[in-house]
């Protein structure tokens, strides 16, 4: 199996831990191997330094400059329509699913359970 997902600039991923957690940033600069610097301004995700363990690499990426300012990054991820492609990709379907999955109540699970055997 090839790679395709190489950390580069402009590569949007998902966040995995933190305050940030289930929000997309894209990478706008490599600080070293470990870590690199993100922004989020469609998403609410400040300029901030990042460890690339707390990010999932998606297959998108964004056509910026390294270190381009937060304005020009919310413009090209609009014209990009990331938020379209990412809502309509089967990871996040997957996500939505066990976010609701996991805001069933007792009884919603119990009538879950009940139809799936009947």
């Amino acid at each position: 199996m090839v790679f395709t997902r190489f950390v580069e600039v402009g590569r949007v991923a998902y966040v995995s831990y933190g305050a940030d957690f289930g929000k997309l940033c894209t990478i706008v600069d490599i600080i070293d191997g470990k870590r690199v610097l993100v922004d989020g301004p469609a998403t609410g995700v400040k300029r901030q330094q990042m460890a690339l363990n707390h990010l999932y690499l998606t297959d998108y990426v964004i056509a910026i400059k390294r270190a381009d300012k937060s304005d020009a990054v919310a413009e090209a991820y609009k014209t990009a329509e990331i938020d379209n492609k990412w809502n309509e990709s089967a990871w996040a379907k997957k996500l939505a699913v066990r976010a609701k999955k996991a805001a069933m109540c007792d009884f919603c699970r119990f009538k879950a359970r009940y139809a799936k055997k009947h």
